[in-house]
């Protein structure tokens, strides 16, 4: 396999877990909630897949466990945020001090432990002859797959159904949609539950498949990243793809250069991806700096039902 080959196979799976956070991340503030809690819901998504998983050795119960655990946080965000109308920059906040904290203390029982398994690659023979197109897509793992699937739902539940209008409606004007008899709250909620229910499945994937054992802070940042990458992305499921595995392969990228004995010291290698975030966000805002930047309208806005008319 040469290095073009391992460079786009290591992208994938690094950009994965990105891209599982980074739309769960669009599914929230597509109805309007700021979601600032990325970190914490990733960290309390893969401690809870190591307990489960090295407790009970289901992989299925573990995944499942960790996107229970997950939407409970989410429910809890959407109470704050959207019926006690709390700041959400504040409620987002709170919520990644509090998964941070929490999976530190529930992951001394199990840290440095090895996992009794992975998650399970579903080969396609039929693809393997095919150069690069084999290597990559012939044994891509379980949520690999599903993380394809969500980007072409996702698009068309937005752009292309009637509840995706529905969300877009909640997200840019909920007194329009309110009047129109759609249930402003009753959305907010099950997105926002949604969404970290997705964000907890990426934590879930990078310790099954980036990191195979539990290491406090073992997200280094990523959840941040995901935040940045929904605004990279401008709340587009098919853009987020892209701009997940773009920072997966810079992120691999570094870790290849070290391989090949590259003289830039370590530390520089791993700020590659996150300095590129930056300086690419940077020049997105300056370039379409007076244009329609995509937000949701009501972003961070408490919809207050009196206050429609």
């Amino acid at each position: 396999m040469d290095f073009v080959t391992q460079l786009l196979l290591a992208a994938i799976t690094a950009g994965t877990p990105l891209l599982l956070a980074t739309l769960g991340g669009i599914l929230t503030e597509r109805a309007g909630i700021i979601q600032l809690g990325a970190e914490g819901l990733m960290l309390m998504g893969a401690v809870t897949t190591c307990l489960v998983f090295i407790r009970s050795g289901n992989l299925a119960l573990a995944l499942l466990a960790a996107a229970a655990v997950t939407a409970l946080l989410g429910m809890v965000h959407a109470f704050l945020s959207v019926t006690l109308r709390a700041n959400q920059t504040m409620c987002g906040l709170a919520m990644t001090l509090f998964g941070s904290g929490l999976s530190a203390y529930l992951g001394k029982a199990v840290s440095g432990n090895p996992l009794p398994g992975i998650l399970p690659r579903i080969p396609l023979e039929f693809l393997e002859p095919i150069p690069v197109i084999g290597a990559i897509f012939g044994r891509l793992d379980l949520l690999t797959w599903l993380s394809f699937l969500l980007v072409i739902a996702l698009h068309l539940l937005i752009h292309r159904t009637s509840w995706g209008l529905h969300l877009r409606a909640v997200g840019d004007s909920p007194a329009t949609a309110d009047v129109m008899g759609i249930r402003v709250h009753l959305i907010r909620y099950g997105y926002v539950t949604a969404g970290a229910m997705l964000i907890g499945l990426a934590g879930a994937d990078m310790v099954l498949t980036v990191a195979p054992t539990w290491n406090e802070g073992l997200t280094a940042g990523r959840g941040w990243i995901a935040v940045g990458l929904v605004i990279f992305a401008r709340w587009n499921p098919v853009r987020a793809l892209l701009c997940a595995y773009f920072f997966g392969a810079l992120d691999s990228l570094g870790f290849r250069m070290q391989l090949l004995g590259s003289a830039i010291p370590p530390y520089f290698l791993k700020m590659i991806p996150y300095v590129v975030t930056i300086l690419v966000l940077m020049y997105l805002g300056y370039r379409d700096r007076g244009k329609p930047s995509g937000t949701p309208e009501s972003l961070g806005v408490p919809y207050v039902r009196e206050h429609r008319f």
